[in-house]
């Protein structure tokens, strides 16, 4: 699958954002000095914490980080007119394009996701993610017919179909149309942590709707993060110390409803409509792009397989929602977490036991 992006859904960032306000703040403490500031990006609201710092050198960190999600969003938008269009354009009509330094990035970045994941994570489907009407500002229905959906699974496009030579791009498929929305925004986060960094800011949380990387302590406590439960509400906090990238993919992000059915936008590549593996997977890892892909991979993945797919994707630490409720998640996370009312049926996988599976026609 790959998430279809930079599509503005206010209503399930902001309640992440206030989720991770109010776990910050902490219970009952007195308000610490950290400065605070808002962006809009990639579809979502950017929430960026710095603590330790004085106000005019994390404004001017964060005025930086504005500016490079502004030019990454013109560049990488998936179907509006940009440098990722223009590579697309090309790819259809079998030119091969010499495109920007990032978007090379990025291509190499997928054909490694799509690799370890299986075929789980595909940033090629840019075409299916248009045929269910996720390729637009506002999803809607009707959902694709069968048809449909079987003539873009017999072209298979695959990120692999593509040849880089520096940033020249060539495919060999011309139905290949990259859509970089299951985890542009991990990257531009990663990013986003590089430029605070280079200020000499060493104390903060960048959360993109939700999904976020953070760096030391809150005036040398943890930060708390609030992982969401997919029906709304806090499932768990997280108390966590940098450096350290929490992402979820997860199937109420975005979607329609179309004759009282709801369709979600992570797509399982293999079989050309919705993923049916988990309702949410959340992913601890050090690199917020693989962390992005990977919760991606592994909601596609099943019960049984996703296990094999984390470790080979090489992500240590995850949680999953499962469709009856019930949660499987890995043991370090069941250690840290700090759950939240009612404690939920859970099953904890150590993925040093995991066999193989990650690869070839599993689900």
């Amino acid at each position: 699958m790959t998430r279809a992006v930079f599509r503005p859904r206010w209503q399930p960032a902001f309640w992440l954002l206030l989720l991770l306000i109010l776990l910050s703040s902490g219970c009952g403490r007195a308000p610490e000095a950290v400065y605070h500031e808002q962006l809009f990006a990639f579809g979502t609201l950017v929430d960026i914490r710095i603590a330790g710092a004085g106000r005019e050198q994390a404004a001017a960190g964060v005025r930086a980080v504005d500016s490079l999600f502004q030019q990454q969003h013109r560049d990488w938008h998936a179907w509006q007119r940009g440098a990722l269009d223009d590579l697309n354009r090309a790819i259809a009509s079998g030119q091969a394009w010499t495109t920007d330094a990032s978007i090379a990035t990025l291509v190499r970045l997928g054909q490694d996701f799509e690799r370890k994941s299986g075929g789980r994570f595909n940033p090629a489907i840019g075409g299916l993610l248009a045929l269910w009407g996720f390729q637009q500002d506002e999803p809607a229905g009707p959902p694709p017919a069968h048809q449909a959906i079987e003539a873009w699974l017999e072209q298979a496009p695959s990120s692999l179909d593509l040849q880089l030579e520096g940033q020249r791009v060539h495919s060999n498929n011309p139905y290949v149309r990259l859509d970089f929305g299951g985890f542009a925004k991990g990257y531009s986060v990663g990013r986003a942590v590089e430029v605070l960094r280079a200020r000499g800011l060493e104390n903060f949380i960048v959360n993109a709707g939700g999904d976020l990387c953070l760096a030391g302590t809150r005036q040398g406590e943890p930060w708390h993060i609030g992982i969401r439960h997919p029906d709304g509400g806090v499932l768990a906090a997280l108390p966590a110390t940098g450096p350290l990238c929490v992402f979820t993919s997860g199937d109420y992000e975005r979607y329609y409803t179309y004759q009282g059915r709801r369709y979600h936008h992570v797509l399982d590549p293999r079989t050309g409509y919705p993923a049916q593996g988990a309702r949410s997977v959340t992913v601890l890892a050090a690199d917020p792009a693989l962390a992005d892909a990977a919760a991606t991979a592994l909601m596609v993945a099943d019960k049984e397989h996703w296990p094999a797919v984390a470790v080979e994707m090489d992500i240590p630490e995850l949680l999953r929602v499962e469709y009856d409720g019930s949660l499987q998640l890995t043991p370090g996370l069941a250690a840290r977490l700090e759950f939240r009312g009612s404690l939920p049926a859970m099953r904890v996988v150590a993925l040093d036991q995991a066999g193989p599976g990650a690869k070839g026609p599993n689900p």
